[in-house]
């Protein structure tokens, strides 16, 4: 029997849509006062929740849900069933100060001065609105209206977002997205994969399926005997327990303020005030041009995943391969931190001898090459907003150190393993000093600069030149700060309806 693949409509939409359609957007923070009458108005909403399915006609209006594990615990969640989810989920994302210190959270970026999701203010659930141009706020208050009076509480609303395309600096954004394998269809966990490829398997991004490695993350089961109505499907590894996670996700949110002003006017000091050498460094560093051009040539032969259109063969259709010394993208430059586009082993020829030399650590074309673990056990799935006004880098150069408006982005990213996937990526490519052989240096856009044990220097960028030489540049302020964040689990609908049905 062919495989049927994933049933989308027990998927919340945002994993499977970015809702670029639907440009408005706002997300709200909400405390949960009374457990019950919470799970009665969980039941009510689950119907009107916005699936994965594709339909005929695109929604004009879009809402989700997520908890964090304190929201779980007030939804009334068994602690039994809460330890079933990851770690990371459990302590939270400011919630061991080991954690804060891997993901650059410290000093400016300490949780203690974030203005949401610091100790003692984590919220328990969070509500995502997704609205056309002009329909966000009657959406908004429609959804407002039937929340529980006395059943929660709302602590903040984080927006109102907006998508157009471009991120605070005035970059083109979102183009590099890994493809979803939703018809179960793809080979994994026994053989290297030795091209890089932008298609992933499901088990990536939601639970209860087989990821990259050809296993099952782990993930909250229940004994059969606690779904007495029967809303939750079997695991398919143990078919003795009921899958709580499956089709969930967990979902990373951090609130990060982009000092706009300051990033153009150094870009516009290292450049001798030369509007040309200004927009060359900050492309540089971002590894795109601002229309979104990749800095590196097409890839010679097909990557797996990325679509038939000819705006995301041209944007995504690329690796680093033919740029082995950085000469057209910098090792540091963002894109190339946050996805390095290596496979498993170092390139090479293709055939079974060629595969045991570069196992056995031989035959690389770089002394670089194996200094990135594989980037396929590493994405993450982006669905950010970008929030404030938006300011063009002219108007940047034109004002003080900055015109008080608060501007960034709400970063957030879908996976189904915090720690190997969001977490390893800000550790040991974002804010990582030694990532591809480099030293002194943190990612160029969002790194915080802060002196780290053996590397006394990270605020430094260098870009390789054909001569052979390094131009630095040297003394970066810190251009991004972190303002909130915290970490969910993104329910399926079945999920849903099963917590909704909770006895007291």
């Amino acid at each position: 029997m062919a495989n049927a693949g994933i049933d989308v409509s027990d998927v919340q939409g945002l994993v499977r849509f970015g809702y670029a359609h639907l440009p408005e957007a706002c997300f709200l923070l909400l405390e949960i006062e009374n457990g019950a009458a919470t799970r009665f108005w969980l039941a009510t909403i689950t119907q009107s929740l916005t699936t994965a399915e594709r339909l005929a006609e695109r929604p004009k209006t879009a809402l989700q849900v997520a908890f964090t594990r304190h929201g779980l615990q007030a939804l009334g969640v068994s602690e039994s069933t809460i330890q079933g989810f990851s770690p990371e989920f459990i302590f939270g994302m400011s919630g061991e100060e080991s954690r804060s210190r891997r993901l650059g959270d410290v000093q400016s970026n300490a949780p203690s001065g974030w203005q949401w999701g610091g100790p003692g203010n984590v919220p328990h659930l969070m509500l995502m609105l997704y609205a056309g141009s002009g329909g966000l706020e009657s959406w908004q208050k429609s959804v407002v209206e039937k929340l529980p009076q006395g059943g929660v509480k709302l602590l903040r609303q984080l927006g109102n977002s907006v998508t157009d395309g471009y991120e605070p600096f005035g970059f083109r954004d979102g183009m590099s997205q890994p493809e979803i394998d939703w018809k179960l269809e793809r080979k994994v966990g026994s053989k290297d994969q030795l091209e890089y490829g932008n298609l992933v398997s499901a088990g990536e991004w939601l639970l209860g399926y087989l990821n990259e490695y050809g296993k099952y993350t782990d993930r909250p089961l229940v004994d059969p005997k606690d779904d007495p109505e029967n809303k939750l499907l079997f695991a398919e590894e143990q078919p003795g327990k009921k899958d709580l996670g499956r089709n969930g996700a967990y979902l990373v949110l951090r609130q990060l303020e982009q000092n706009v002003p300051g990033f153009w006017q150094f870009m516009d000091a290292q450049a001798n005030h030369d509007p040309k050498e200004r927009r060359k460094l900050a492309e540089s560093m971002v590894g795109r041009t601002i229309e979104g051009e990749p800095l590196v040539p097409r890839a010679s032969s097909p990557i797996a995943g990325v679509g038939p259109d000819p705006d995301d063969i041209r944007l995504n259709q690329f690796t680093y391969e033919s740029d082995s010394d950085g000469i057209r993208c910098p090792f540091g430059a963002h894109i190339r931190r946050a996805n390095p586009r290596n496979p498993d082993l170092p390139y090479g020829t293709k055939g079974f001898l060629s595969w045991l030399i570069r196992t056995a650590g031989f035959g690389r074309k770089s002394i670089r090459d194996d200094l990135i673990a594989s980037t396929r056990f590493h994405r993450v799935l982006r669905r950010g907003r970008r929030y404030g006004k938006r300011l063009s880098p002219d108007e940047a150069l034109q004002m003080g150190k900055t015109d008080g408006e608060e501007r960034g982005i709400y970063f957030i990213s879908l996976n189904a393993n915090i720690g190997r996937q969001f977490e390893f990526v800000q550790n040991a490519w974002i804010m990582g000093t030694k990532f591809d052989g480099l030293t002194e240096e943190s990612d160029a856009l969002i790194g915080n600069r802060e002196l780290i044990g053996g590397c006394p220097v990270t605020n430094t960028f260098s870009i390789p030149l054909e001569s052979g030489v390094r131009r630095r540049i040297t003394r970066m302020p810190q251009f991004v700060t972190v303002r909130g964040g915290a970490y969910f689990f993104l329910p399926s609908i079945r999920a849903l309806r099963y917590f909704a049905g909770i006895a007291s």
